[in-house]
């Protein structure tokens, strides 16, 4: 009987763990509602700017600071953005995956360091001695006010020739199912390919060229900060739905197979007790 208290014991405490990850699934879907949303609907907006911004600073060449320099790549300041918490699956991993690699492979002859963004990735990649900042408050209240004060900071280490290249390494949000493990270049700007300058539009410039840019390069820069940070969140619900759906489908397997092993050995007592009741009434005949 002490085995099957234990197996009772084991069926409730799966119960209360599916009813953990049920409920962690639903909060997760319905916050992944409202940043899917959002994040739809700033995509489109955040790429024609940026590909606007990218022909603007080609016609510019070396008149803009956020352009290429012509000095020789050394610094790069790679910004891997996760989460601050947990359970939902591989999402942080595959981030701080990534930017190790870019880290050992690409940049591998270069001063690499990590503005990490998020704290599950700020607390395995402190163990590189490489953090050079970072942030961890960004996601209790994701504001552009609070993107555009992260992007002006990077865009100062940029410009006062601390680092010489800034990448974005984040989850680009697909569907509630897939992420997009994403690198992209945040400083400098990228020029336009030789494929693309014959498909480069004449814009008439007022007041003029060099002043549009000047405002709008901050602007375009902050908001694609702004559409990384909404992608990771996006990405973090979609992750932690999925994440707990299968666990809740796990949990829901092991009951089962819980509550067969239970009935088996219930049944086996009854048929031991049975054995032992006719054993001892033919022995007394």
């Amino acid at each position: 009987m002490a085995n099957l208290k234990e197996i009772r014991s084991r069926i409730s405490s799966v119960s209360s763990t599916m009813q953990i990850t049920g409920a962690m699934k639903m909060v997760s879907a319905a916050k992944l509602k409202k940043a899917q949303d959002a994040i739809l609907a700033m995509k489109p907006y955040a790429y024609k700017l940026k590909q606007l911004l990218e022909q603007l600073s080609s016609a510019l060449g070396n008149d803009s600071v956020y352009n290429e320099r012509p000095e020789e790549v050394k610094n790069i300041l790679i910004v891997p953005i996760t989460s601050n918490r947990g359970l939902c699956g591989a999402f942080n991993a595959n981030i701080v995956k990534k930017a190790m690699e870019l880290e050992s492979g690409v940049y591998r002859n270069m001063n690499v360091k990590f503005y990490t963004v998020g704290k599950k990735g700020n607390d395995i990649l402190k163990k590189t001695d490489k953090i050079y900042r970072h942030e961890t408050h960004i996601f209790d209240s994701l504001t552009f006010t609070a993107a555009s004060e992260l992007a002006s900071e990077l865009m100062e280490l940029y410009t006062s020739k601390q680092f010489d290249k800034i990448v974005l390494v984040y989850n680009s949000f697909k569907n509630a199912a897939t992420q997009i493990i994403t690198e992209e270049t945040f400083l400098p700007i990228q020029s336009v390919a030789e494929a693309e300058e014959s498909a480069m539009i004449d814009y008439i410039y007022e007041p003029s060229k060099e002043e549009i840019v000047k405002e709008l390069i901050p602007r375009s820069l902050k908001i694609q900060i702004f559409k990384a940070l909404r992608d990771s969140v996006a990405s973090e619900h979609g992750a932690r739905m999925t994440a707990m759906h299968k666990a809740t489908d796990n949990a829901n397997e092991l009951k089962n197979q819980l509550k067969l092993t239970y009935n088996k050995a219930r049944q086996a007592a009854i048929t031991g007790e049975i054995l032992e009741i006719v054993g001892g009434a033919e022995a007394l005949s």
